[in-house]
């Protein structure tokens, strides 16, 4: 009996699954896709969500809303006062809970005049890492580890890492293209990216899924509600726009994962052969169109923004993407 128990516990002769292996049966695995393949531990993920705690831990210092709103107008006190030098702006001027624009803006918020005019590219990288308030920082990190947690262990940090910080600056060109005279921050654009990097992986691997128009649905679907979420007022769509077509097209290049048949050689019996190719032509053809697309996309798009070029010129109904007015709000670019 017990020569018996450590063989099943060992995988030994007793072993159901290797019973079937010398068969000469295949079992169907349900999640071929973790079959023999690395499973990383993330750390890029919670070291981006204390990056961007920080940033705005150190945005409220220097704003210090009590120094700098001594004799209180018709916007109000500031909200906390009991934080002291970091207690939110009034209201009135920042109902996110954050800063003033003017701290944003020192701090390395989006502004397209000052990208053009001011030579200040850096803009593009620095504003994915700064929030208008509490409530904007609380949502996009909630997001980051919803999504970011799962890709990094499946993937890894320097895919994942690319991905984020690539579609990020991506969110940042297009918003400079359509947006002049407000000031942009947030990671949106990046975490958007890594929803499109999710679409476009489940559509490059797409073999060894199972589920898979359930699986397509859901991530269409949450990606349709928070694009339509974007057209309210006070919200970059186009950041999420360009965030989340940079993180499509470099999910075909990035995150392409062998097909079915060659991950099914782990189920094989000992010393058989395993004939299939790693990846489908499908496969190959998809990483090329997309790498050649997003190279030319960034390169123009680059190009456009440090010449001062206005997209809404070239496209009259574009900005209803970003904001559609109502009744109760009004939209301006």
């Amino acid at each position: 009996m017990a020569t018996s128990r450590a063989d099943v516990e060992r995988g030994g002769s007793s072993s159901p699954r290797k019973q079937q292996q010398e068969k000469g049966k295949v079992p169907t695995p349900l999640y071929p896709q973790h079959e023999g393949e690395r499973e990383w531990t993330p750390w890029l993920v919670p070291s981006i969500l204390v990056a961007n705690i920080t940033v705005f831990t150190i945005a409220m210092y220097y704003n210090n809303c009590p120094a700098h709103n001594a004799k209180p107008g018709r916007d109000g006190q500031c909200v906390a006062g009991f934080l002291h030098r970091f207690s939110f702006q009034p209201l009135r001027q920042n109902p996110l809970l954050g800063p003033s624009s003017a701290t944003l803006v020192k701090m390395g918020a989006l502004v397209w005049d000052k990208v053009v005019h001011g030579h200040q590219g850096w803009r593009l990288f620095s504003c994915m890492w700064m929030h208008a308030g509490v409530l904007h920082l609380v949502a996009n990190m909630l997001s980051l580890l919803f999504v970011g947690l799962r890709l990094e262990q499946q993937f890894g940090y320097v895919r994942i890492g690319a991905i984020y910080l690539i579609s990020g600056v991506g969110g940042s060109v297009l918003s400079s293209l359509f947006i002049r005279s407000a000031i942009s921050v947030g990671a949106s654009g990046a975490l958007f990216g890594l929803l499109g990097a999710m679409l476009a992986e489940l559509l490059s691997n797409w073999t060894i899924y199972t589920n898979k128009v359930a699986a397509v649905t859901t991530l269409l679907f949450v990606i349709a509600v928070n694009l339509v979420l974007g057209i309210l007022p006070h919200v970059n769509n186009f950041a999420h726009i360009g965030g989340f077509l940079t993180g499509f097209l470099l999910g075909f290049v990035l995150l392409m994962r062998p097909h079915f048949g060659w991950m099914e050689r782990y189920r094989l019996p000992a010393g058989s052969p395993c004939t299939a190719r790693k990846y489908l032509p499908y496969q190959w053809a998809l990483m090329a169109a997309a790498l050649a697309l997003a190279v030319a996309g960034f390169a123009i798009g680059l190009a456009m923004v440090f010449r001062g070029a206005n997209a809404n010129s070239s496209c009259g109904w574009c900005h209803y993407l970003s904001c559609v007015p109502t009744k109760s709000w009004t939209c301006a670019n």
